[in-house]
């Protein structure tokens, strides 16, 4: 088959190779400017140089909406679109402009996470999977009929940045199978409707997002931490005045009662901070900090930087 592909970051990229390395042919590639947006410098594979490398005509578009790009969509006549991490929305003369539509590879397990940085949400709601689905494109962002669902376990001590690995490596895997059931009609009685009653959407993140507030229960912490590990702007309080990074935590073995926020005392290799709404029933677990660091880029044993107990750790300075 003809291809166009639409693909931004590592995630297009990935795409893009897998394309590369099948027996369809790439004839089109558009992607987005690169940009200083933290979410959007990280996992930065580009999209463009990698099509250059092979002789693929490329585009550079923030939005793909204007004349001059569908003309050369349509004299690029392809078969189907192939679309990952695309930013921005596809207007329905693009995405259905090829016989087979447009394939979108979404990295979360639709209907589920729709949207933004789903890895980093579905970590921090405590999911038990996390994966990748191909589906076709529609008017409504991520909400279309799906071929091919992939996933992977999370782990107790998982980051994000361990589950963009594992869940990026279903990228290429996912797009050989997708495109060759199409190819060989094979995907006739094979696209499941999402049930849109179990939909959900996210944003995208940003700082207001990483910021820690200690009446959230210590578990929810604990992933907030893991959720926004390096190279993910970290998870972060104030102290004394100053931003704290937290890089690594845990939930403490004791229970310990009092306000939330409060630097309390050395378990283990850590520090605990009372955390949790109901704190002062002394009957919640508290956040057991291990490492932070400071704006300076400094990293500190939690041990080490708090010499003394007391204090507070505060969502604002």
């Amino acid at each position: 088959m003809r291809v166009v592909m639409l693909g931004y970051q590592t995630w297009g990229h990935r795409t893009l190779q897998a394309l590369l390395d099948s027996e369809h042919e790439v004839v089109l590639v558009l992607t987005h400017p690169r940009s200083e947006h933290a979410y959007e410098k990280i996992w930065d594979d580009n999209v463009a140089e990698l099509a250059e490398k092979h002789g693929v005509p490329v585009l550079l578009r923030n939005r793909p909406d204007d004349a001059e790009l569908l003309a050369a969509v349509r004299e690029s006549r392809p078969d189907i679109i192939v679309a990952n991490n695309w930013r921005t929305w596809l207007p329905p003369e693009l995405f259905d402009l090829p016989e087979h539509g447009t394939l979108n590879i979404h990295d979360s397990l639709l209907p589920s996470y729709a949207g933004f940085s789903p890895i980093i949400w579905a970590l921090l709601n405590g999911e038990e999977r996390v994966g990748v689905t191909a589906h076709r494109m529609n008017g409504e962002l991520d909400a279309g009929d799906v071929l091919v669902q992939r996933s992977v376990p999370v782990g107790p001590t998982d980051t994000a940045t361990d589950l963009f690995h594992r869940t990026v490596d279903l990228i290429a895997p996912l797009v050989r199978e997708s495109l060759d059931l199409i190819a060989s009609g094979r995907d006739a009685g094979r696209w499941i409707p999402q049930d849109r009653s179990r939909a959900s959407f996210f944003h995208k993140r940003s700082a207001e997002d990483s910021r820690i507030d200690f009446s959230w229960p210590a578990e929810r912490l604990e992933r907030l931490v893991r959720a926004q590990s390096d190279p993910y702007p970290n998870a972060y309080a104030y102290h004394r005045g100053e931003r704290l990074r937290i890089v690594s935590a845990a939930v403490s073995e004791g229970r310990y009662g009092g306000t939330p926020g409060r630097i309390f005392i050395r378990e283990g290799d850590g520090v605990v901070v009372v955390a949790g709404a109901e704190a002062h029933t002394g009957r919640c677990r508290g956040l057991l900090v291990k490492r932070v660091r400071t704006d300076d880029g400094t990293e500190y044993a939690a041990a080490d930087y708090f010499r003394t107990m007391g204090g507070y750790l505060t969502s604002r300075s």
